[in-house]
């Protein structure tokens, strides 16, 4: 039992710390700066949802390695973060 709570945790702590990867990337497409490490991690499960979506209904199924997982996570944020900045009307920020 315990080791199953372990690996479990494991995962869950893997899970966050990769999903703040394609968030901060998202971010620095998007507006040049990320969005701290908790608005990183949601953005990027988010994304990874939004992704998997996409690229599924595209009949793409890229997300079995971590470079698919990623691209596809990270194509997710980037397409919720431009659709916030359309809906509230805001500009993406300009990067120096």
């Amino acid at each position: 039992m315990a080791g199953t709570a372990l690996i479990a945790a494991i995962y869950c702590l893997a899970v966050l710390l990769v999903g703040a990867l394609p968030g901060f990337l998202a971010g620095k497409l998007v507006r040049g700066e990320g969005f701290g490490l908790i608005g990183n991690v949601l953005l990027g499960i988010a994304g990874s949802l939004i992704g998997a979506l996409i690229f599924g209904l595209l009949g793409f199924d890229i997300s079995e390695t971590f470079v698919g997982w990623l691209v596809s996570a990270t194509a997710g944020a980037v397409v919720l973060l431009t659709l916030a900045n359309a809906l509230f009307n805001r500009e993406p920020e300009a990067q120096n």
